[in-house]
């Protein structure tokens, strides 16, 4: 079938390129550019945390600017409302106590700037993740270096309360250089906010616990986990929009778990293990980030190493993956990507080259085309964008 019969084709490209404008503008607002925030590691050039302007309907964005200076802000979240950025301070040494850092900030969307309400303690060494329940009530943190976890509530005024949780794992397993002891990589929220998953690197287990909304209290799920492959490493997860699947990167064996989930129980079971590598390759790999588009039809996958982000299809039956392509993200070590809020953007922070490189999503084929926008950020680790006001 052809669309808008009868007018020329460079008319009806002219004419979709205007209608994409026009939906983004009324989605989004007048002015439909979103504030984007990069958290870094600052053992180089960076200093902190910068922020951009990204236009959803060109793919092009401002200059990358230093929004406010902190130690080490690796992984970032931000509330629904946008008025609040959240950082884990990814240290040993907090205050002097063997310990990472939380910081809390206030958004200035007009300007882009972060201003310091709060430091915290993570409660824990090396804090890799962070992240709001879905009340937005409580903030919860995954200490790597210390393999725990740990919830704080949040206070009107954004700021955080003492905590309300506090779990320690414990375990080993067979990589005896990366998985000598528990590891906590992320923690997340399901959907209806009832069940917190934690991925821990170093158990090979993908960890299930109960949440009190009320209390923020965390309980160990029955069962309490579900394991992978010895040596895999567990690192990051995405579950599908229909809250039926699960998708788990492995760090140490550059593969991807498929889990069915059971909504009531909070029960795990693996339907699939797929790579993200090429066929024969030998070099050195680590996977990073995982992410499932919002009509739950393709699932996203960065390479460390190939330095390429891996495509998959979703089976809407079965929720098993099926591989569509694979694409450099023109760049070293593509530690983090993010899908725009529209959808049609997936942005690659490419932590070695000081680049995060805008790529062109195609909605029904889940394939990604390069573009030429690329921003410059020194050692960028997490990209978070702000919800327009």
């Amino acid at each position: 079938m052809t669309l808008l019969p009868g007018i020329p084709s460079r008319s009806r490209i002219l004419f979709l390129a205007l209608l994409v404008a026009i939906t983004a503008t009324v989605a989004y607002g007048a002015d439909p550019h979103f504030l984007v925030y990069v958290g870094t590691y600052t053992d180089s050039d960076s200093k902190g945390i910068y922020s951009f302007e990204f236009d959803p309907v060109s793919g092009d964005s401002s200059r990358a600017g230093l929004a406010v200076e902190s130690p080490n802000p690796s992984f970032l979240a931000v509330d629904s409302s946008g008025s609040y950025l959240y950082a884990v301070n990814e240290t040993d040494v907090f205050e002097g106590n063997m310990t990472g850092g939380i910081s809390v900030f206030a958004i200035d969307q007009g300007n882009g700037k972060l201003k310091m309400l709060q430091q915290v303690s993570s409660i824990g060494t090396g804090p890799a993740h962070l992240s709001l329940d879905k009340s937005e009530r409580f903030l919860m943190v995954a200490n790597y270096d210390g393999g725990n976890v740990a919830v704080l509530p949040i206070e009107n005024d954004g700021k955080l309360g003492p905590r309300t949780a506090f779990v320690q794992d414990s375990g080993s397993s067979a990589n005896k250089e990366r998985q000598s002891a528990p590891h906590a990589h992320e923690i997340l929220a399901t959907a209806d906010n009832r069940f917190v998953l934690v991925p821990d690197l170093g158990t090979d287990e993908l960890l299930v616990y109960r949440l009190d909304p009320m209390s923020g209290s965390l309980t160990a799920n029955k069962p309490p986990f579900a394991k992978v492959s010895p040596g895999s490493g567990p690192r990051h997860f995405a579950m599908a929009p229909s809250g039926k699947f699960l998708y788990l990167v492995n760090e140490l064996s550059s593969t991807v778990d498929a889990f069915s989930f059971g909504a009531s129980s909070g029960q795990l079971r693996k339907l699939q293990s797929i790579s993200t590598l090429p066929t024969g390759f030998s070099g050195k790999n680590t996977t990073a980030e995982i992410a499932v588009d919002t009509a739950g039809k393709f699932v996203y996958v960065s390479n460390r190493g190939d330095d390429s982000i891996a495509v998959f299809a979703v089976a809407a039956t079965d929720g098993k993956l099926t591989f569509v392509e694979r694409v450099s993200t023109g760049g070293k070590e593509p530690r983090h990507f993010t899908l725009d809020p529209t959808g049609k953007w997936l942005l690659a922070a490419n932590q070695n080259s000081g680049t995060i490189n805008v790529f062109a999503v195609d909605s029904a084929t889940g394939k990604l085309t390069a573009t030429s926008h690329v921003i410059r950020v020194p050692t960028p680790v997490c990209i978070v964008f702000v919800p327009a006001r």
